[in-house]
């Protein structure tokens, strides 16, 4: 990927809405290793970010930073309104977090867990007993509540752990990496849980190697490659910044592919399909172009298919698909 891919971030021109999170020129460093080497970050209130980046790239210590966990070496932050740096308590009031690992002990059972965390919080019994059941009735875990957390399956742990985030009752939500080692089912069921939390107002702060999580959840997503951000906007957007997206039109008409052919001189033939591939990056503003060229020339599809490059693609693209030195190792 050239260089001069640069952020799509606020593409469309007008006034950004007011952040939940923003930061100006993060950095962090380990040693002489850079981590974090001036990121910016701007998430809209009530809405999924996403960052995403080869192992070691800098991504959890990006939400140890935000969640106050760590201090940065460089720049500045707000979450909820608050500094990270002068105000961390107020930050911590206002975020919930869950991180690579589970927080539960599997010692206690699942009620058990969430009562303690409730406790932490300074609930009184009575509210702490009241926001445990609505919670575990929300995460369907009532059955398995009086259990042992120890007895329960991956899911259920990584469902148990947001709702112990949530006691709270969080604004921000920072999940790092809140999948991993899911099976598609429970993977399945923690983007729903995160959809449902979105739709009630709340901010998600996603981390994640998986792509296709990203694209389904994120409405923005950031790649974060040898410490910077190498591309940020919307699925679409970071698709479009990818060569290889086409139309693809089909004929069942041999007469009607002759006469699209010559009519759509750049398009690449496939004379056995009765197909033509025509190179573009599937904007409303492209498509209507060809499909006014299809009209004026009378002629008409049977098929006519988008082909745009995955997140695969991006990723790949933007971080030559290598993985770096996981970030444990760096410290």
């Amino acid at each position: 990927m050239p260089s001069s891919v640069m952020s799509t971030s606020n593409s469309s021109g007008g006034p950004r809405p007011p952040a939940a999170v923003s930061a100006v020129g993060l950095r962090k460093s380990y040693g002489d290793k850079t981590v974090l080497d001036g990121i910016d970050l701007h998430i809209p209130a009530g809405s999924v970010f996403a960052l995403l980046g080869p192992n070691g790239a800098g991504k959890t210590t990006a939400v140890k930073i935000l969640s106050t966990l760590i201090g940065a070496d460089g720049g500045r932050a707000q979450v909820a309104g608050h500094d990270i740096a002068t105000s961390p308590q107020a930050v911590r009031a206002a975020i919930g977090v869950t991180g690579q690992f589970s927080a539960v002990d599997g010692l206690i059972t699942g009620e058990e867990n969430m009562l303690l965390m409730a406790d932490l919080h300074h609930l009184s019994r009575r509210e702490g007993r009241r926001v445990t059941a609505e919670l575990l009735e929300r995460f369907g875990l009532t059955d398995a509540a009086k259990k042992p957390a120890s007895t329960y399956s991956g899911g259920m742990r990584r469902r148990l752990d947001i709702a112990m985030t949530l006691v709270g009752g969080p604004r921000i939500i920072f999940l790092d990496e809140p999948t991993t080692g899911l099976d598609p089912r429970s993977r399945h069921n923690m983007w729903q849980i995160v959809r449902e939390l979105v739709s009630g107002g709340t901010t998600v702060f996603l981390t994640t190697q998986y792509l296709e999580e990203a694209d389904e959840l994120a409405d923005r997503i950031a790649v974060l490659h040898d410490g910077r951000i190498a591309a940020e906007g919307s699925a679409g957007e970071l698709k479009r910044l990818v060569p290889g997206g086409h139309v693809r039109l089909r004929f069942t008409d041999p007469a009607a592919y002759r006469s699209a052919a010559g009519a759509l001189r750049e398009a690449a033939r496939d004379d056995e399909a009765l197909a033509l591939s025509i190179p573009g990056d599937g904007t409303q503003r492209e498509l209507r172009s060809l499909l006014d060229r299809l009209d004026s020339a009378g002629i008409e599809a049977d098929e006519l298919t988008v082909h745009t490059p995955d997140l695969d693609d991006v990723f790949f693209a933007l971080t030559g698909g290598t993985d770096q030195t996981s970030e444990e190792a760096v410290r």
